[in-house]
């Protein structure tokens, strides 16, 4: 099998240096870094890919009872780290991907030495005191129109979930996205993100951490961040001044120095 060609795997920036791995998150591929991952090329070694299923990855190599579960994606990350033979990963997971970066950094603890989650959320369902952001009702309607026309809801929920209204480009780049990926997987991604519940998974995190959050995100309000950041010792949480769930496309130059000058502090 080869990972890198199944993974749509790009490297940039010089060998040699600290490596920085960005990962997408649902209904997106790397694109979603375009304008974060040149910035960050320039001081660092840049490694994109796609999760099976996603953007230009080798989709026949999807199977729903891998990608039905967080794990496979989680796989995904420590097997391109293997192919290219990473050490001392900073892992920048977006949205659902900060939870697969916490699992893949449990599995193979030795590939990561740092996380940067942009826009986490452990549980998007409100639970007792937790507050997710969603019922459990919420969800279910969620899913349901998702799995019942896909390009509507694509159409419906960019969006709201990029929000800048007056910038309607960047919505229109989030619906695109959606959009292109396959809604038999699309369907399958949905239920494993939305569904899932990481709470206990942060107690794990061993490695320095950076909490990346928006002013205003209707995906992962910012409860939810710091839920992340007081679960997880000795991380840093920086609320950005953007709105939405994608602060990568709508504040890149934020997202950039941020993540630039929490990696620097690592040196």
């Amino acid at each position: 099998m080869d990972v890198l060609r199944r993974n749509n795997v790009k490297v940039g920036g010089s060998p040699g240096r600290p490596v920085v791995m960005l990962a997408h998150g649902f209904g997106c591929d790397q694109n979603m870094w375009g304008p974060v991952a040149p910035a960050l090329a320039e001081e660092f070694q840049v490694v994109l890919f796609d999760y099976v299923g996603s953007g230009g990855s080798d989709a026949s190599a999807w199977s729903a009872e891998r990608y039905g579960s967080l794990d496979g994606y989680a796989r995904d990350v420590v097997e391109v780290c293997e192919a290219l033979d990473l050490r001392d990963v900073a892992f920048v997971g977006h949205s659902v991907s900060a939870m697969i970066g916490v699992r893949a950094a449990a599995t193979a603890p030795e590939r990561f030495a740092s996380l940067v989650m942009v826009g986490p959320s452990p549980c998007y369902i409100d639970d007792d005191a937790y507050r997710g952001g969603f019922s459990a009702e919420d969800i279910d309607e969620l899913l349901e129109s998702l799995e019942s026309n896909y390009l509507g809801w694509s159409a419906t929920m960019a969006p709201v979930i990029m929000a800048n209204p007056e910038r309607p480009e960047l919505g229109e780049q989030l619906t695109n996205s959606f959009c292109a990926t396959d809604p038999a997987i699309a369907r399958v991604f949905a239920r494993t993100t939305f569904l899932s519940d990481s709470r206990d998974d942060l107690k794990s995190v061993g490695v320095p951490t950076l909490v990346l959050e928006c002013a205003q995100d209707v995906i992962a309000p910012r409860e939810v961040g710091g839920y992340v950041h007081a679960a997880i010792p000795g991380s840093r949480l920086i609320t950005l001044d953007a709105t939405g769930h994608c602060p990568q496309l709508s504040a890149p130059e934020a997202t950039t120095s941020a993540i630039r000058a929490f990696l620097r502090e690592l040196r």
